[in-house]
């Protein structure tokens, strides 16, 4: 599975929170590994979020996660509790098109066909049953040709299909990096070395 850990509009201190918590995590969990960084606006140890792969289930993590430390950058500041986000990625499954559930039909058609036109049935209609999306070919000439453009067509069409569940699982992720709630952490971590005491 993937998580997410993120500062959300924190400051620079929550930028270094989530680089200490990612590395704590990898650490905790064998076979965990950063997969992707977003590189914070300041120092180069701190990050607006970091997202791991993990092969254990780390959904238990989904909260907030509070660090109790001195800033390291600004000495004489007087807050010591600094927040990031953790949440779960959402990803999208792309939709692969099994062919036993495509519906083939025929029809009449109006469009290129010498003497077959309006005589023989060449359109094609192709339609994928689970999602009820179809495709139709009067182009050609042919049953056969209208049946492989057809074809062609659903499958660009299934192809549009992923990519909008794609962008619309990474806007909700985005989302995510924006919801920080501050309070009720899952896990409470004290001073510069990062322990954990919750």
């Amino acid at each position: 599975m993937e998580i997410q850990i993120s500062s959300g509009q924190g400051p620079v201190e929550c930028e270094l929170a989530v680089g200490k918590f990612a590395q704590a995590l990898c650490d905790e969990f064998d076979g965990s590994v950063i997969k992707q960084i977003t590189q914070g606006y300041q120092e180069d140890c701190c990050y607006r979020s970091i997202i791991i792969e993990s092969n254990h289930d780390l959904s238990f993590l989904d909260g907030s996660v509070k660090w109790v430390c001195q800033s390291p950058f600004r000495p004489n500041h007087k807050r010591k509790n600094w927040f990031i986000d953790v949440s779960p990625i959402k990803n999208h499954d792309d939709t692969v098109m099994d062919g036993d559930l495509i519906r083939f039909e025929t029809f009449r058609s109006g469009g290129k066909g010498g003497q077959n036109v309006n005589k023989v049935e060449t359109g094609v209609r192709a339609t994928y049953l689970p999602l009820n999306i179809s495709a139709v070919s009067t182009d050609e000439r042919s049953q056969h040709m209208n049946k492989k453009l057809a074809l062609e067509r659903l499958n660009k069409l299934l192809a549009e299909q992923n990519a909008d569940g794609q962008r619309e699982a990474d806007r909700s992720n985005w989302l995510e990096h924006t919801r920080l709630v501050r309070g009720n952490a899952i896990r409470v971590y004290e001073g510069i070395a990062f322990k954990r005491v919750r």
